[in-house]
């Protein structure tokens, strides 16, 4: 199942994409603004170039799993790209605790930006859990 994960930011939004099979992650280009106009219709293409089956959203909780004002941010968004998308697919919530110190250790072996590898490590861990 093809999945799309999102590591929401209000300046930026790191992008990454799973194949069909859910086996391999791709950091993809990174949308400025996302709430912007332009920002909701790049996710909105996005979405319609890959057809993922779901959407996966980082959700950043504090350390000890409670909520921050930006885990209601990243909940208003995903709320509001459910709407954007209009088709169905899902958008689910994940927790995103440590997927940035995990992108800045992997700074040199990719060229994506450190927000698409962030997202890339949100969906390779939800893609785990989903497995597992």
């Amino acid at each position: 199942m093809r999945v799309l994960a999102l590591d929401y930011g209000s300046a930026r939004c790191g992008c990454a994409v799973s194949d069909p099979t859910g086996t391999i992650v791709t950091p993809l280009e990174l949308i400025e603004r996302p709430t912007s106009k332009r920002g909701w219709a790049r996710l909105r293409a996005l979405a319609a170039e890959y057809g993922p089956q779901c959407v996966v959203v980082g959700l950043p909780l504090a350390l000890d799993g409670s909520d921050s004002d930006q885990t209601h941010e990243a909940r208003a968004f995903a709320a509001k790209l459910q709407e954007q998308l209009g088709n169905g697919t899902p958008v689910q919530l994940y927790d995103e605790r440590f997927t940035t110190k995990l992108a800045q250790r992997a700074a040199g072996r990719s060229h994506a930006s450190e927000d698409s590898r962030a997202a890339a490590h949100l969906l390779d861990s939800w893609l785990s859990a989903q497995s597992g």
